[in-house]
This record gives C-alpha cells, structure tokens and sequence, in this order.
C-alpha cells in the first residue's frame, strides 16, 4: 500500500508540473509574440497541420496539431511558428501497445513563388543506408558540403541555385540545420521543443536562410 500511494502522489506531481510548465511556456510564448509584433494563439490547431501536410516533418504519425502559434510580419516576412505534437504506438515489453507523444518546433517563412520541394539535412548513418538502396542525394563541388548534408530534390537546377556558395558557407558553419522548401514555404524543422529565449534566433536564422536565396528564383 505504502508503495502504491509513493506511485499516485509521483503521477499526481508529474500531472501538477506539466500543467505548470505549459502555462509558463504559453506565457513566455505570448510574451514574446508582443515584443516582436506577432499574433499568439495557444490553442490546438488541427487545421494548421492539415494545411502544412505538404511539409515531411508535418506528415508523421496521428493526432497532429499545432499550438502555441506565433504568426505575423517578421522583418517583411510572413512568418507561422508553433509547437507541433503528433503520436505514435509501440509495443511495450508487456505486449502491450504503448502511444508515444512527440513534441517539436517548427518555423515557417511564405516565399514569393512556389517551388519543388527541397530539403537539406545533416548527414547520417540512416541516409547513407538510403543512398545504398538508390535514394541518392545530390552532390556539389564542395566536397565538405556533400559529405555532411543530404540535399534532395527533383529540381536539381533549383537545388544548385539554392545552395549557393554563401549559402553552403553559412550552412557549413549551421551543421544540425534541417530545411524543407516546398510550395510557398521554407521551413526549419527541429526534433525538440525549443527553449523560448531561443526562438528568436531562429526566426533570425530563417529570414537569414531567405536572403541567401538569389534575386532571379523570384523574377
């Protein structure tokens, strides 16, 4: 009994701090929507995600949304950041299937023109275990970017003007940087919920990633 009721007061202290920590992130997440003249909505958004499910990062498991979502003009950009959550089922060791709740955070910047779809990740064993069984990536003059990013897209013409030599410098000197272009949308993906102070940089680093973009791809 003593070890039963350790359990309920641990599971009710677990349910005490999440409830907790997600009003002070919903806080800080409005707090900084003010600062940098965005609009905050904390609610879920089922819509959202269905409107991104262009996007690979939005496409995975079940139950996805969106919440605290910060949208608006960012330094003449139109910009969409939130929290995303989608679910997943394994089987426990009991045989018993177990759902998996997966948080992260996603930015998103409206470009000018739609475009193929494009992304650029870090190398690793799983994509090298890709390209073995024909999902080749495209390679570049730059041997060190080839070798640790995976760069894929049916527009290789869009590929090379995309990762120009200022934007191979800068992405070299960002290895754990994820990119998706496709349609209207350049997209920084990540596999964690972000701190809030580091949401802003962010933000910079993907209006940075935009005027990296030649002029001509939107003329």
């Amino acid at each position: 009994m003593p070890g039963f009721i350790i359990v309920v007061i641990c599971v009710v202290g677990a349910i005490i701090w999440g409830i907790y920590a997600g009003k002070k992130r919903r806080d800080a997440m409005g707090l900084l929507a003010e600062q940098l003249g965005l609009q905050f909505s904390a609610a879920r958004d089922y819509q959202l995600a269905k409107r991104y499910a262009f996007l690979d990062k939005l496409r995975q498991g079940s139950n996805r949304y969106a919440y605290n979502i910060l949208t608006g003009d960012y330094q003449s950009h139109g910009i969409t950041v939130f929290d995303y959550h989608y679910e997943t089922e394994s089987r426990g060791s009991d045989g018993k299937r177990d759902t998996d709740h997966h948080h992260f955070s996603f930015f998103i910047l409206t470009l000018e023109k739609p475009f193929l779809e494009l992304t650029i990740a870090k190398e690793s064993f799983f994509s090298k275990i890709a390209q073995a069984v024909g999902y080749d990536d495209i390679d570049f003059e730059s041997h060190e970017f080839s070798r640790k990013f995976v760069v894929r897209s049916k527009d290789k013409k869009f590929a090379y003007d995309f990762c120009n030599a200022q934007m191979i410098d800068y992405l070299l000197g960002h290895p754990n940087i994820g990119i998706e272009v496709d349609q209207d949308s350049l997209a920084l993906g990540f596999d964690r919920r972000l701190k809030v102070e580091e949401i802003e940089a962010h933000l910079n680093q993907l209006v940075k990633l935009r005027s990296l973009m030649p002029d001509y791809l939107f003329s």
